[in-house]
């Protein structure tokens, strides 16, 4: 059945307000209007706002990964880039991050939606009470999801022995316009999402109307996704069977490469083919973009970065060539369509597992699905199957190919703070620009983004303290 998924136009006069420089307080991004929806319909309709609630822009730490190639005219241009790509630790980045962040506001503009169905879906005319629970479901996992990349942006990694003392975000609740809120720890907050997720999980289905609702298969990776985090590797790997119970489909990337061959090997042609990524990719739990919410091609990256993928990786000479423009030579995406960089696949659940069975030593296991992945990735002519007999080494494979799968989403972000609080996974980042060697550290201050400015000059009914000092 063909299911509409695009911003529906609800019939009632109902307007979702954005405040962002021009408002006097953060909290006005709530959903707020001439009439509050009534009917079930009227809030499910909610949820398929794509641009609204299902966006996610995590621009400044894919910058400070390098995953994205900045042009010599953006970094010019935007000096909180800048800081951020050339990892500037000398950088105030709370002056420069002056502007209203994306990031910041998208997620708390979709808290908000959510916040709203879940206060009010309640009461909803024209429906069962199962019906409204299954809503309220699809609304709690979202915020979750929400609450889970605000943390993982603006706040230090979690880390149990200091979670319970380390400020987070703020929380809120509630959809009333001046509604008070309190910033909770780190620990606050992934209690927060646990609960939310414990609420949710008994009225999810194995399916759901559209890529945007969150099915059991979402709520069950997207709870791995959280222990892993976390560190909590037997509860990461209990949900990430789970998921992959539900689904666990894979796509071959190497037959696209076979169907696509000729316009993939002619190295100057340019001519974009369609991207298979989009809504219904069938490694999809969830959908939701990355920055941008329409059909387009994906960022270019780095000469240096290609070269990180394995030799024979059919998705990553599917989605980039290298091409000079003007003085700067780097690769540009050569596929077109829509792309899930905000949500959650298959594929991350495999290396969440593999991961985990890494951590408990059965490193032969964790090759057998790290494998499963790179059959469909790597060209037969240049694929050897991966073994370990060691943590660190099956953890330096898994962790190669998660970073080039998820690459252009915040979870490398999220993975390189976590395995910086380890000693034996810990990484510099380094790079040469104009014969000089520069690194980033993993004790950093710059793996912690600061809030907007826009947040801490108007705070709301509430306070705000900054995360980081620059």
């Amino acid at each position: 059945m063909k299911t509409n998924i695009f911003p529906i136009k609800l019939l009632f006069v109902f307007v979702l307000t954005l405040s962002f420089t021009a408002c006097n307080d953060y909290l006005d991004i709530l959903p707020k209007g001439e009439r509050i929806p009534t009917t079930l319909s009227d809030f499910e309709a909610l949820l398929r706002d794509e641009y609204g609630t299902h966006r996610l822009d995590a621009s400044n730490a894919i910058n400070l990964l390098n995953d994205r190639y900045q042009t010599i005219a953006n970094l010019n241009y935007y000096p909180l880039t800048k800081a951020n790509y050339m990892w500037d630790e000398n950088a105030n980045r709370i002056e420069l991050n002056n502007s209203d962040e994306t990031m910041y506001y998208a997620n708390y503009a979709s808290i908000s939606t959510c916040n709203l169905i879940i206060e009010h879906a309640p009461t909803a005319t024209e429906s069962t009470d199962a019906e409204r629970n299954e809503v309220i479901a699809y609304a709690k996992v979202l915020r979750a999801i929400n609450y889970f990349y605000l943390v993982n942006f603006y706040a230090e990694t979690y880390q149990e022995n200091n979670a319970a003392t380390k400020n987070a975000v703020p929380l809120i609740t509630n959809a009333n316009i001046g509604a008070s809120y309190q910033q909770l720890t780190v620990k606050g907050i992934y209690d927060f999402i646990l609960n939310d997720m414990q609420e949710a999980l008994p009225f999810l289905k194995s399916e759901s109307p559209t890529p945007l609702h969150p099915n059991l298969g979402t709520a069950y990776a997207f709870y791995a996704r959280v222990y892993l985090q976390m560190s909590n590797y037997t509860k990461a790997l209990e949900y990430a069977n789970l998921a992959l119970a539900e689904n666990g489909q894979l796509y071959d990337w190497t037959t696209y490469y076979s169907e696509n061959k000729t316009q993939i090997e002619t190295p100057d042609s340019y001519t974009t083919t369609a991207s298979p990524t989009g809504h219904y990719y069938i490694e999809n739990y969830y959908f939701r973009h990355g920055a941008s919410s329409y059909s387009s091609t994906e960022n270019p990256i780095s000469v240096e970065r290609k070269a990180k993928f394995e030799d024979g990786d059919a998705r990553a000479a599917a989605r980039w060539k290298v091409r000079t423009v003007g003085t700067e030579t780097y690769c540009v995406s050569t596929t077109r369509g829509f792309f899930n960089a905000g949500g959650i696949t298959t594929t991350e659940v495999y290396l969440i597992k593999a991961e985990c069975l890494a951590r408990s030593g059965k490193y032969s296991e964790a090759m057998n699905e790290l494998n499963k992945v790179r059959e469909k990735r790597i060209l037969s002519e240049k694929y050897v199957p991966l073994t370990a007999s060691t943590e660190e080494k099956a953890i330096e494979y898994i962790r190669r190919t998660k970073d080039n799968e998820l690459i252009l989403t915040i979870i490398p972000f999220a993975d390189a703070r976590r395995y910086n609080t380890e000693t034996k996974y810990a990484r510099t980042l380094s790079k040469v620009v104009d014969g000089q060697t520069i690194s980033l550290s993993p004790a950093s201050h710059m793996w912690t983004m600061p809030f907007p400015m826009g947040a801490i000059k108007n705070p709301g009914n509430g306070t705000i303290i900054q995360n980081v000092s620059k």
